[in-house]
């Protein structure tokens, strides 16, 4: 399996399907190297629905050669043949669960505790995303990271390093000081009137 690396693409299943999809092609357009399907469902939506989400989105990001990842629901992940799971804290049951998704990619999100970086580095995972690098009405529960803690992990760990939490065009730029392999994006992609237009201004900023 190749090393994620690039435009980390957070969809939300709450906002309205049709446009979502449609604003998800635009993004692929722009260039975006991830996807990661947001456990953030409708209230009451059910599992039919579930499904047909993810199976035309992942028809998308198929004729891109784009990852498509869930978020959490790693039984989701196995049912419709996603290309892995995106943790925002591992399970009890995780050994149990890592060998089910063997070959897959498993991501997780740390902040500012380097025993989880280090519990993801001994798991073998494919990598982290630190959250929350900017304060973000999205990530809530996360602590806003120090820019040491990123350095502090490279020293412990090899697996590649994502940023994520309110980045956008305008504050990218304080983060090139950092070491890291890509970002994650919601907000900046998704609500923007031009989708593929504003994917195309992230990966030209990525190009330090």
């Amino acid at each position: 399996m190749k090393k994620l690396a690039g435009l980390y693409l957070v969809i939300d299943p709450s906002q309205e399907h049709e446009s979502l999809l449609n604003k998800l092609k635009a993004a692929l357009k722009g260039g975006v190297d991830i996807v990661q399907i947001w456990d953030h469902w409708p209230e009451n939506q059910s599992k039919e629905a579930k499904l047909k989400f993810i199976k035309r989105a992942k028809e998308l990001v198929m004729d891109f050669q784009v990852p498509m990842l869930m978020n959490q629901d790693w039984r989701l992940a196995l049912e419709t043949g996603l290309d892995g799971v995106h943790f925002d804290r591992l399970p009890a049951d995780f050994p149990t669960i890592q060998a089910k998704l063997k070959d897959q990619y498993i991501g997780l999100t740390v902040t500012n505790d380097m025993e989880a970086v280090l519990m993801a580095e001994q798991n073998g995972l494919s990598y982290i995303s630190f959250c929350s690098v900017f304060p973000s009405p999205s990530v809530e529960s996360c602590d806003i990271v120090q820019p040491e803690s990123i350095k502090k992990a490279t020293k412990i760990s090899n697996m590649p390093i994502f940023l994520s939490g309110g980045i956008n065009q305008k504050n990218l730029e304080q983060l090139k000081e950092l070491p890291f392999h890509g970002i994650a994006v919601i907000s900046g992609i998704l609500n923007e009137a031009d989708p593929e237009a504003a994917a195309k201004k992230y990966k030209e900023k990525l190009q330090y």
